[in-house]
């Protein structure tokens, strides 16, 4: 909440210190403005307690291994510091990806490889992506996500706040450009619903329906029913259409046998 206050009385100061120089000059601007400062303060705060309710701190050193599409995965968080891996055997041989902030390597048999820059994007942000997933909401506090409450709504009867988030350009990934919402239930703070957007290959729009929500040693886990819409259906319009089964089922993410590696 600390970090929240200081993050509004910042940008409260630009906005005074932008009307002292009387560069807005219209109420209607300076009530827009004030309206995106609040939006984003609040946004900033549900994700807070969205963060809290799925895991908190716990995630800050969380060290889980998981299967996700007969491939073994493991996460181990050290604060701000991280190690991802993969592994899966195809015949006669085993590949093992590993992922650090400082760096993607892949072995296979043991044996280091040589990437070139393409392969080491693609490969990492493969692996990158799969965790990101497994462990949401808590990686959208990071300093390249861009966070703003949307509305207020109602879903098969509860209440849920709906946020948008986009992503910078530096740290964002090569897909930084797609938009995603989030639908974080009133009343438990956990994420129930997400949709996003994204645009390589023609593009195309899903809609996602938690399942199967489980408590592993204080983290949350959760596994989604995967739905499809038409391309440029706006985010906000998923919900309803959902309701009335104008969805697309497509695929289930199922993440199994989740461990937790802490002794």
């Amino acid at each position: 909440m600390k970090k929240n206050l200081l993050i509004f009385c910042f940008l409260m100061a630009i906005l005074l210190s932008c009307t002292n120089k009387k560069t807005i000059n219209n109420d209607s601007v300076q009530n827009d403005t004030i309206i995106t400062i609040l939006k984003f303060s609040k946004a900033d705060s549900i994700i807070d307690k969205t963060i809290e309710a799925h895991g908190g701190k716990l995630y800050l050193t969380a060290d889980y291994s998981f299967i996700f599409r007969e491939k073994n995965y493991r996460f181990q968080n050290n604060g701000g510091n991280f190690k991802y891996t993969s592994e899966i055997k195809k015949g006669d041989s085993v590949v093992k990806d590993i992922l650090t902030p400082a760096k993607f390597e892949r072995f296979i048999n043991d044996k280091l490889q040589r990437l070139n820059k393409e392969q080491t994007g693609k490969y990492s942000e493969a692996l990158n992506s799969v965790i990101y997933f497994v462990t949401l909401p808590y990686k959208l506090q990071d300093a390249s996500v861009n966070k703003e409450f949307v509305e207020e709504s109602t879903i098969k009867g509860k209440k849920y706040d709906a946020i948008g988030v986009t992503f910078g350009k530096d740290g964002g990934g090569k897909d930084f450009d797609d938009e995603y919402q989030y639908w974080i239930n009133k009343d438990t703070h956990k994420v129930d619903y997400l949709a996003y957007n994204y645009h390589v290959n023609d593009g195309g729009v899903r809609f996602r329906v938690a399942i199967n929500t489980r408590v592993i040693a204080g983290v949350t886990f959760q596994d989604f029913i995967n739905y499809e819409a038409p391309v440029k259906t706006p985010l906000k319009d998923l919900p309803k259409l959902y309701e009335q089964g104008k969805l697309k089922k497509i695929s289930q993410i199922l993440s199994e046998n989740i461990v937790n590696n802490h002794k």
